[in-house]
């Protein structure tokens, strides 16, 4: 499977206040953190802000114990509003991240982001992609999180 992305943003939908998409998980893949051993403590290195990070339906333990076993796009959601605040939106915005196998097919997420500006989720939802799908693959050194941000601050409208 090396080389297929392990997850893709699909069908995205800007709301008044959330963007909305669809996450693929690809076929034959891993849905959860667990089956990749060394992702979480990447993620950990690579934003170290994610540890400020608040879930609903988050561990007792902290962030960093929920994501050690979640669902692929629940983590793309938090790495999403962690470059969204990396870039200057509030670190107040939540997410949400459901899923439904039986309408959607197996393997397919709803991950939903609130916004301050909406071309910086857009945004977001594609270098978060691309990072946890580097980062599946193990490759973490093409992993550049300044770029990132840069590249949606220079987005922000206003």
């Amino acid at each position: 499977m090396r080389g297929s992305r392990a997850l893709s943003v699909e069908q995205v939908t800007v709301g008044a206040e959330r963007v909305s998409a669809l996450v693929r998980i690809a076929e034959g893949r891993p849905l959860r953190t667990p089956a990749y051993p060394d992702l979480v403590p990447a993620v950990r290195t690579i934003l170290p802000g994610l540890a400020r990070h608040r879930c609903d339906s988050g561990s007792a333990h902290g962030i960093f114990a929920e994501l050690d076993d979640t669902e692929l796009p629940h983590l793309l959601e938090h790495v999403a509003l962690e470059l969204m605040a990396l870039a200057g939106s509030p670190r107040s915005l939540r997410g949400d991240t459901a899923w439904d196998f039986a309408a959607d097919g197996h393997g397919v997420f709803r991950v939903s982001l609130e916004y301050d500006d909406d071309l910086v989720a857009l945004g977001a939802l594609r270098e978060g992609a691309a990072i946890v799908n580097a980062l599946l693959e193990g490759d973490a050194d093409s992993v550049d999180i300044a770029s990132a941000t840069a590249r949606l601050s220079a987005v922000r409208q206003g």
